[in-house]
């Protein structure tokens, strides 16, 4: 008997919470699921691949004396832009200076015997046969020509001394920029040592990237530059924005076989210095434009047991569930192969409680941002006046706006009197007379 009363006590107080319950989770089903969608459309969409590469100078220089010497002063600054030719350093000239004028006294010197030796063979020549023996005639033609030959040293050795008084100044041989000191003015240098330098030439405009890419890529690289040039993004540390554009220009000859990937460089203009020789860089390769395609935001491609899906917006307000075959994928855009027309819209955000046919309310991707919201001044005035109520009557409930009012809706007869306010359909609307009885009953309002 107790047993039966206690079944029939709680019988009494939960059926009426069960039907609250249902009815609740009926109103919440019936009303239509917040969602975003955008439009489907057609465009140009570019494949890429992409790799990590390091900036290399293309060319790079360790400037270095020639010869021995002090260094009377240095012509450059660090960090400046110098081209071909110009003056770096200079170095003491005082002894190749001298070695140079020995060397051109020395062939004056020849000179002046060649001179005489070509005037006695002359006269050897016009005596007569029994005068002068043909011995003597060969032996001073002997002389002459040691002598020519003499002169043709002695230019030789000009040219030496020359060329050593040249390296006395030290000038650029590239384009670029220089590095910092790595000797000062006064210091003996030697052009023996090549340990040291003076300073090194790098040249940042061009700049090359080397970058690696899986092997299984190349087939596609190697097809993209049998069409023509292929251009090469670098990529800022987000991934997204482009420091620079270039062209490929070399893809090795092997595979690394450590790491299965190929060796690539391309060359860029840097005509901003964005990139810097020995920079980690993001790249990506343009292989392919695919044209006029259909294009769809990345978040509404969906994934199920059957594959992939997208829901497509109905002109009825509901959705369908759309089975779709994705060509090509990235972090913001997918190319719909087959499923989606240009003239369809797709759902992007709100798939929690979505299922084929659910009536959805839209708010428009694509609108503009910052529009007036005629509901937004309602909205905060339920929610300031009805937080206790939704607190009390509708935890359970998810936290949407749409699903909070249906749930102060189904309770509306435990509404405190604030919150019936402000959920009343508009200013100066009649409430119900059920729900807007005072506490003791005696009036309405």
């Amino acid at each position: 008997m107790i047993a039966a009363v206690v079944g029939i006590v709680a019988f009494v107080t939960l059926s009426p919470l069960a039907h609250k319950e249902a009815g609740r989770r009926k109103a919440l089903a019936d009303l239509p699921v917040p969602v975003i969608d955008a439009a489907a459309r057609l465009a140009d969409m570019p494949v890429y691949l992409g790799g990590v590469g390091t900036a290399k100078a293309r060319n790079t220089v360790t400037v270095r004396a020639q010869v021995d010497g002090r260094i009377m002063s240095l012509k450059f600054k660090e960090g400046q832009d110098v081209k071909r030719g110009d003056v770096v350093a200079l170095i003491d000239p005082a002894t190749y200076q001298a070695q140079l004028d020995q060397a051109i006294a020395k062939k004056a010197l020849d000179e002046v015997q060649l001179a005489n030796a070509q005037r006695d063979l002359e006269r050897y020549s016009k005596l007569p046969a029994n005068v002068v023996a043909q011995k003597t005639i060969d032996t001073q033609q002997a002389l002459v020509n040691q002598l020519i030959a003499q002169i043709k040293a002695d230019d030789a050795a000009i040219a030496n001394a020359r060329a050593y008084l040249d390296y006395t100044t030290v000038v650029a041989p590239i384009d670029g920029r220089t590095g910092i000191r790595m000797v000062d003015e006064g210091n003996l240098v030697r052009g023996t040592d090549i340990s040291s330098g003076i300073v090194m030439i790098t040249e940042v405009k061009p700049i090359a990237i080397v970058f690696t890419l899986p092997q299984q890529q190349l087939a596609q690289v190697n097809a993209a530059s049998a069409r023509g040039p292929v251009m090469v993004e670098a990529l800022d540390a987000d991934g997204k924005t482009v420091i620079d554009r270039g062209t490929l220009q070399v893809v090795d000859n092997q595979v690394d076989q450590t790491t299965g990937t190929v060796r690539m460089k391309a060359e860029f203009a840097n005509a901003d210095l964005q990139l810097w020789p020995g920079q980690f860089v993001n790249v990506r390769v343009l292989i392919e434009t695919l044209k006029q395609v259909v294009v769809i935001p990345t978040p509404a491609v969906q994934r199920g047991p059957n594959g992939t899906f997208a829901y497509v917006v109905q002109e009825d307000q509901r959705v369908a569930l759309r089975p779709i075959s994705v060509g090509l994928q990235t972090e913001t855009a997918a190319v719909v192969a087959k499923g989606i027309d240009p003239a369809e819209r797709v759902v992007t955000t709100g798939f929690a409680r979505l299922k084929d046919g659910a009536r959805v309310s839209l708010a428009r991707e694509d609108n503009k941002v910052g529009a007036p919201d005629p509901a937004k001044g309602k909205a905060e005035k339920v929610r300031s006046a009805c937080a206790a109520d939704v607190h009390k009557l509708c935890a359970n409930v998810e936290k949407s706006r749409d699903a909070i009012r249906a749930c102060l809706n189904a309770n509306a007869g435990q509404l405190s009197d604030t919150c019936r306010a402000a959920v009343a359909p508009h200013e100066g609307a009649e409430p119900r007379e059920a729900d807007a009885r005072k506490v003791d009953g005696s009036a309405t309002r």
